[in-house]
């Protein structure tokens, strides 16, 4: 079945306005049926409780009001109603006084409108209760005495003045009770906010060890916290995270034992062909050296620069000194960087990455133009671009694997094994950065360097 666009727009609504952190779900979830369920508590208590309570209170002032009258109407001397009055005040606590040729007046006066909704109800419930008990006309005001009630009755010769107090005509705890549940929301709220912050604690701390194990930071002293689902996760990390260094540690000792052992014939070669002079001497150079430097290149790859720790570095003097080599190679090059600008980065591994990305551009155009500069969004990029022939936007992901020789597009490197892109990727991402390709306003390729702040 279906859902309606009206459906569809209502649930993108409640997307974007809902929460999106683990803490401000979690603090929803707690805190959205507390709050429903004091609302329907509080709804219930006035509703029913309270109301009944008034009402039972409301039928006993009328009543005593009603004997009152009656016993007046019985005798109406003023010594028989003084002792009336005397016997109201000590007995049920109402100040009863007679108003000789006086009219009720004509209407009741009205509550503020603010508070109206609350003592509606308590005028009904007064009003019902008067009219059952009383055959006379009567008037009360509730509002106009915080502490008292003013009922007035029309009886023969003027009119019988009540002063109740309020809590006889209706229920006045209702406030404390209203306080009581707020003051306990608050706290019940402010437990299940530290309980939650402390278990979303746990999780952004794995999140942040395993975002700095990206970047290539060691964490040593991260240790399972938390719930017992979090601590598990954790301990998957850091089991995850020893098999992964093992597995690099493996690969680097491997290569590096292949270079090692690799190394000693090929040294030997050129100690014989610098001894002995023979025909074909300097292609077998050249050979012996273009197999250097790819050993070179492969244990780079491999071991990549992990290792190395973080610094804060001008960007402005790396990115010279990667440009010297590319001056030297004929290159046409131009930086433009604030040499201000520092970030925080393992500065061998980004000369590497930057250094395949300028001779590169260089290898393949005359025109190089470097620039480093703070993102709109956050974080840093360093963009270079060159003049060369480029790469057709479909095989920009191609020219990142490793190993890969994009001829058909751009001049083979004599001395290149396809692994100049895949090393720079490498370092940028174990940055917690990227690198992306594009085309160059100089009418070749351009490789954005994005780093974070």
């Amino acid at each position: 079945m279906t859902s309606s666009p009206v459906t569809r727009s209502i649930g993108r609504w409640l997307r974007r306005r809902l929460p999106t952190t683990l803490f401000g779900r979690s603090l929803l979830i707690i805190v959205l049926p507390i709050a429903i369920m004091q609302i329907a508590v509080t709804y219930v208590f006035f509703d029913a409780h309270w109301q009944t309570v008034t009402s039972r209170l409301s039928e006993g002032l009328a009543g005593d009001i009603a004997w009152a009258v009656e016993s007046y109407k019985d005798d109406p001397r003023p010594e028989v109603f003084a002792r009336l009055s005397r016997r109201a005040e000590e007995s049920m606590g109402l100040s009863i006084a007679f108003q000789p040729d006086r009219t009720l007046p004509a209407r009741r006066r009205e509550p503020p409108v603010i508070w109206e909704p609350f003592f509606a109800p308590i005028d009904r419930s007064l009003e019902r209760a008067l009219s059952e008990r009383l055959d006379d006309p009567f008037w009360f005001d509730t509002t106009r005495y915080p502490a008292y009630v003013d009922i007035r009755v029309g009886v023969p010769g003027g009119v019988m003045r009540v002063l109740a107090p309020r809590d006889r005509a209706f229920a006045t705890q209702g406030h404390i009770f209203v306080l009581w549940m707020t003051v306990a929301t608050v706290l019940l709220t402010a437990l299940a906010i530290l309980f939650i912050r402390n278990q979303v604690r746990a999780i952004e701390r794995l999140a942040n060890a395993a975002e700095a194990f990206g970047r290539g930071v060691d964490q040593p002293s991260f240790k399972p916290q938390g719930a017992k689902e979090v601590r598990r996760a954790a301990r998957a990390f850091l089991d995850m995270r020893a098999r992964i260094q093992r597995h690099i540690d493996q690969r680097t000792a491997l290569l590096a034992s292949v270079s090692h052992d690799l190394r000693t014939p090929l040294t030997r070669l050129k100690l014989a062909l610098a001894l002995e002079e023979t025909k074909g001497a300097g292609e077998m150079k050249r050979d012996l050296a273009e197999m250097e430097h790819m050993i070179d290149e492969y244990l780079a790859f491999a071991r990549g620069e992990g290792g190395e720790a973080l610094e804060e570095v001008p960007l402005r003097r790396l990115i010279d000194e990667v440009s010297e080599g590319a001056v030297r190679a004929g290159a046409q090059v131009t930086v433009t960087a604030d040499p201000q600008l520092a970030a925080s980065v393992r500065p061998n591994a980004l000369k590497r990455a930057l250094s395949n990305l300028v001779m590169n551009a260089a290898s393949h155009g005359q025109r190089v133009e470097v620039a480093a500069r703070r993102r709109a969004q956050g974080g840093l990029e360093i963009v270079v671009d060159d003049d060369g022939p480029g790469i057709p936007p479909e095989r920009h992901e191609d020219a990142f694997k490793a190993f890969s020789r994009l001829d058909e597009s751009r001049n083979q490197n004599t001395k290149g094994v396809g692994l100049g892109l895949a090393i720079a990727r490498d370092v940028a991402r174990g940055h917690g950065g990227d690198i992306t390709l594009d085309r160059s306003p100089l009418g070749g390729l351009r490789a954005v360097v994005r780093l974070p702040g």
